[in-house]
């Protein structure tokens, strides 16, 4: 397993040599993997911060504005790229699971991107900052139906619809449980309308999607907020610029 604990959530995560949110970022140490993909920074090449669709994308660009940065697109733009030319920064607008992979493999030297994808990637990455925004939580749902006889203490096998197989199969096999995955990318509250799978792992906010669904929490396995993420070899060839951009976010956070 490539991460360590996490205090609060007791799941796996990269720690080892990432900095305090509190302290500007370290250089890295010496080696080569695929976190040592990033070019240096110049006037020609900017800084590059890969930024998710969806739900984080408007609280991100909110954030860069009260961090000074210039030419943030409106929320309902299709531009997948944005360049604040002044700063020396280009934005790039992705998926958010591709948000990790483009920051480890250095096609971006930053990322923004949900504690919850980190934790189901373990991309590695520094993650110095948590951006206090997009509070969600991880959790096991199931029918109101069969909730209302159910005793999760009494389950031996079950079968589980989701986008997070790895963090699902890591939290039912701490238990002892032994869980069939069915792997989602989308929709996942109706598996257990069409009998797919009777209970379902998912990210929650409010919870309305599940109850306007029929469904039930039954346990809550993990929580998210969103956090910057760097790619390894930019921290230490970009390492002004990238501690620069980090206080800015900072003071953006504190505001």
């Amino acid at each position: 397993m490539r991460g360590v604990s996490d205090d609060r959530s007791g799941l796996p995560r990269r720690l080892a040599d990432q900095p305090s949110e509190h302290q500007p970022p370290l250089p890295p140490k010496g080696g080569r993997g695929r976190g040592c993909g990033g070019s240096r920074v110049t006037a020609a090449r900017p800084l590059t911060l890969a930024l998710p669709k969806g739900r984080l994308l408007r609280p991100a660009l909110e954030l860069l504005r009260r961090a000074g940065v210039d030419g943030i697109p409106p929320d309902e733009s299709r531009r997948l790229i944005f360049t604040d030319a002044a700063r020396g920064l280009r934005l790039l607008v992705l998926k958010p699971a591709d948000v990790p992979t483009y920051v480890e493999y250095g096609a971006a030297d930053l990322g923004i991107v949900g504690k919850d994808i980190l934790l189901e990637q373990e991309p590695d990455v520094y993650e110095p900052l948590d951006l206090g925004f997009g509070h969600c939580r991880l959790v096991v749902a199931e029918p109101k139906a069969l909730w209302e006889r159910d005793d999760p203490a009494k389950w031996s096998w079950v079968r589980v619809a989701t986008k997070y197989p790895n963090l699902t199969r890591r939290y039912f096999s701490e238990r002892g449980i032994q869980v069939e995955v069915v792997r989602l990318d989308g929709s996942i509250e109706l598996a257990p309308l069409v009998g797919l799978a009777e209970r379902i792992v998912d990210l929650v906010q409010s919870g309305e999607t599940l109850r306007a669904n029929g469904l039930v929490e039954v346990a809550e396995i993990l929580r998210s907020t969103a956090r910057l993420i760097v790619n390894r070899a930019a921290q230490k060839t970009a390492y002004q610029a990238v501690s620069r951009f980090l206080e800015e976010l900072r003071a953006g956070v504190a505001r």
